[in-house]
């Protein structure tokens, strides 16, 4: 495992593997930098790393579309991969595999360094000016520019027990005022809610541009009360260097780009939104947000603002986002003793579909039929996870298929799901309301039907009734398929 430590290493590990876009042209922040982020979502093309900027001081840059997909054969995943420290070709089940490990391993807590390479520029009171930063308006119709897309936002406790770090977006409202989501039954909310019974400001601080790692981690749905640092050591065996905040006793990732700082006002409010979401729709209206009062701003020399143009996948959101609610649904069934083999979430569903597969012996190892299993799994994900929370769909199958290989995933749901019968039904469970399905009233109450089908075998399928696929991987013994992958060129293929 290779551990990058900064962005800038990350960013040096893409260009090897030619996933990085260098794009000298100037470029407008307005509107003009998220369409290229936006084109190079739908080609799956390399990251683009903006280095000359309208309006920006030279040296203020920013890297779009950092965990997305690639369209180069073997690499799909490579963006992802990296930033786990694992290498460029790790397939999907094997990045599960590596999040879901560190699981079970002993939290190490961060180290608390003198100083570190976010502290080259310090910026306090008066001086700090947001408006200096190269944030983008990323979509026509949003309702500002949106600073903060992919950056940790750090927020303690009054009594220090917990420190959550978590990604959540954030408007540029003025020079020092930011505007955002704090939603009361994520764990940001939860810690925000404490102070607010003190009825004191919420210390936070935002972190962008960190280490590749970490988008993932504030993306994980760790259960309350646990520290997502402490999941950074044990995930790499090490601590993850941390300083202190200027104006804040908050401690924030030392090697990040950009550092905001400050406290969220209890009584101040701005219009937040609309802005382009996960779903892959913009939001109609804007809502009155909490003021966040940044009184310190501190950032590297030539400093990189990452990026992501949230909408239609595959973007971070499906990335860094479903992807570790993937691993946290995997390890909690499993901690209750069901055989899974993997979940996955499907990208191109923007985290409305999960795909669970399941060993083709587990009514032999669970005693279960395909009824009892469904209910159990749908039990303990969509009532007894925090994961769950924003899984509304579920497609349960075996594990002949790759569920990180959507168009085995699809085929698999369109053979193996019968209508009418294969849809198991869960009344009035608790979900997000930004999805574009729901009702007004569901909105409104954060509850929703949720769903499993069925791609499982038959239950009375016996090993003769079963059918057999015909895939490549599936008809042909393993040596005429390695004679065939060796010579694949010399048949005159390019690829």
């Amino acid at each position: 495992m290779k551990r990058l430590k900064d962005l800038r290493e990350y960013i040096a590990a893409l260009q090897e593997i030619d996933e990085v876009q260098l794009i000298d042209k100037e470029v407008d922040w307005n509107l003009e930098i998220g369409a290229i982020i936006r084109r190079s979502y739908d080609l799956r093309a390399p990251a683009p790393l903006f280095n000359r900027i309208k309006d920006c001081k030279p040296g203020f840059r920013v890297l779009g579309a950092p965990a997305g997909l690639s369209r180069q054969t073997g690499l799909s995943f490579s963006r992802i991969a990296l930033a786990l420290g694992l290498d460029a070709h790790t397939s999907g089940q094997e990045i599960i595999e590596a999040l879901v490990a560190a699981h079970h391993r002993q939290p190490i807590p961060p180290h608390e360094a003198a100083t570190g390479p976010c502290k080259e520029n310090i910026l306090i009171g008066d001086d700090v000016d947001l408006l200096r930063l190269p944030t983008p308006l990323i979509h026509a119709g949003d309702g500002g520019r949106y600073i903060d897309t992919y950056g940790i936002t750090v927020v303690q406790t009054p009594d220090k027990r917990w420190t959550n770090w978590s990604i959540t977006r954030k408007m540029v409202v003025d020079k020092n005022r930011l505007t955002g989501l704090v939603v009361p039954n994520q764990h940001f909310g939860m810690i925000d809610a404490e102070w607010k019974k003190l009825g004191k400001p919420t210390p936070f601080a935002v972190a962008i541009g960190v280490e590749p790692f970490l988008p993932f981690v504030g993306g994980m749905p760790l259960a309350p009360n646990v520290d997502e640092s402490g999941y950074v050591g044990a995930y790499f065996g090490e601590p993850v260097d941390v300083v202190r905040c200027e104006t804040v006793d908050l401690l924030v990732p030392a090697t990040a780009e950009i550092v905001l700082e400050g406290y969220i006002s209890r009584t101040e409010t701005a219009l937040e939104g609309p802005m382009g979401e996960y779903t892959g729709y913009i939001e109609l209206e804007s809502r009155p947000k909490p003021i966040f009062h940044v009184t310190a701003m501190t950032y590297r020399n030539d400093p990189i603002m990452t990026v992501v143009a949230g909408g239609e996948p595959v973007e971070e959101d499906h990335t860094a986002w479903g992807l570790p609610h993937a691993v946290q649904i995997l390890y909690e069934l499993r901690q209750q003793g069901l055989p899974i083999t993997t979940c996955w979430m499907l990208m191109e569903s923007a985290n409305h579909i999960w795909v669970i597969t399941v060993p083709q012996d587990w009514r032999q190892r669970t005693g279960f039929n395909s009824t009892q299993l469904i209910d159990k799994i749908g039990h303990l994900v969509f009532e007894g996870s925090k994961a769950g929370f924003g899984i509304p769909k579920i497609w349960l199958m075996e594990d002949d298929v790759d569920a990180a290989n959507t168009n085995e995933v699809l085929w698999a749901f369109a053979s193996r799901y019968h209508p009418g019968i294969g849809e198991i039904l869960f009344q009035k469970e608790g979900y997000s309301n930004l999805p574009v399905f729901l009702g007004s009233k569901e909105k409104l109450e954060y509850l929703t039907t949720k769903a499993i089908y069925n791609c499982l075998s038959h239950d009375d399928w016996t090993p003769e009734t079963t059918p057999q696929r015909t895939s490549f991987r599936a008809r042909y013994p393993r040596e005429i398929q390695e004679r065939v992958l060796q010579n694949w060129q010399a048949y005159g293929y390019r690829a």
